[in-house]
């Protein structure tokens, strides 16, 4: 655990939980990636990264079943952090990892996984050809652009230590490519502008014991908001003392709701500046009763909704089971339409009649997410329209 006063700056490297779809490009020759994904029958570098608890009664998943799939570096404890304060986050920069491998050096990859999980696995054209597709993409240090380079789709995966995977059961099964069939030139005349961002990043939830890293909640966590990129700032009510911050889940690019299962996932390093906001005397007035997360941007405020914005409370003991079997649009907008409602409310000092005819007239409302179980509704409203 890193301690850091507030105002302090931090130069963070994350990996992607994605690398192994390519371990030549991504993972070959990387000490670091190395280190998190090295894996044998005999060891585990990172025994229990991506597997979930052994025991399925705990939460009616077992091993290999999607809990901890994201690779996170934390947690940063930031001094003076209490329950009810509020945690900035400042992204001062993004970069993406380069390959470290002779072969493709000053080259940079990334992985996107059209999956089991996605938007588009249930209703495919030929409902008779299921099927998970990897493209892995490449861009090189100073261009805006990554290019698609070639596509797989998912063949069955014997991991190290003998286990069966017919899908894709969580992102880091490692992928022997001599079992897949790869198909270049995918794509063509095509490019993905880059929008660096990180896809995770959050405060300890309140809850105790191991808590899921797929749904996103009030405390942050998982939210795939292509807009936390650098010079974006996201703010976090603290639960806990310290805060404990963590973050991963780099991505190189994403569209709003990431309808296939993930996004252009890539290994990023990020510098951040942190600050504190003391519950009773937050040195921003926008902060003010703030419950969830907050991102800013230099243009606009976004705040975000969950189907259930307090899950890990409101579902009970079963709450990172039951979480996967309820969540739709529906709450989640009803829950983006509370936050921007009490955030002009409290902040900007509207009253409910101003803030619902605003909503309605200038702010913008769009799926963030229908990919990480608990799913998000993000309201966007641009800074011209409040601060005048």
């Amino acid at each position: 655990m890193l301690r850091i006063p507030p105002g302090a700056e931090v130069v963070i490297e994350t990996l992607s939980q994605h690398a192994t779809d390519d371990c030549e490009r991504m993972v070959k020759g990387d000490p670091g990636a190395e280190s998190v994904f090295h894996r044998t029958a005999d060891a585990k570098a990172v025994d229990r990264r991506g597997a979930g608890p052994m025991d399925a009664s705990i939460f009616g998943r077992g091993a290999g079943e999607g809990f901890g799939v994201h690779i996170l570096t934390g947690p940063i404890h930031v001094e003076g952090a209490e329950p009810g304060d509020v945690l900035e986050a400042r992204i001062l920069d993004i970069e993406p990892r380069p390959s470290a491998n002779p072969d493709f050096l000053g080259r940079c990859f990334a992985s996107n996984a059209s999956t089991w999980w996605g938007y588009q696995y249930a209703d495919l054209i030929d409902v008779s050809d299921r099927r998970e597709v990897v493209t892995v993409f490449e861009t090189v240090p100073g261009s805006d652009w990554a290019l698609p380079l070639y596509s797989y789709r998912w063949a069955p995966q014997t991991d190290p230590y003998g286990v069966r995977h017919d899908v894709m059961d969580y992102p880091g099964v490692p992928v022997d490519h001599a079992t897949i069939v790869k198909t270049f030139g995918v794509m063509r005349n095509v490019g993905v502008p880059l929008r660096p961002h990180f896809g995770f990043m959050a405060v300890a939830p309140r809850e105790t014991g191991l808590v899921d890293s797929i749904p996103p909640g009030n405390f942050g966590g998982n939210l795939d908001n292509w807009r936390a990129g650098k010079g974006s700032t996201l703010y976090l009510p603290v639960s806990v003392p310290g805060a404990l911050f963590s973050v991963g889940d780099g991505h190189l690019a994403q569209g709003d709701g990431e309808v296939g299962g993930t996004a252009l996932e890539c290994s990023l390093t990020g510098t951040f500046r942190f600050e504190l906001h003391k519950k009773n005397a937050p040195k921003k007035p926008y902060l003010r009763g703030l419950g969830g997360p907050l991102l800013e941007t230099p243009q606009a405020f976004v705040l975000h909704g969950f189907s259930y914005p307090d899950y890990l409370r409101d579902l009970g003991r079963d709450a990172q089971a039951e979480i996967y079997r309820r969540s739709s649009l529906d709450p989640a907008l009803r829950s983006a339409f509370r936050a921007a409602r009490n955030f002009l409310m409290d902040a900007w000092r509207l009253n409910e009649d101003e803030a619902a005819a605003l909503m309605s007239v200038a702010v913008d409302f769009a799926v963030t997410q229908v990919a990480d179980g608990n799913w998000g509704v993000h309201a966007v409203i641009r800074k011209e329209i409040v601060a005048r």
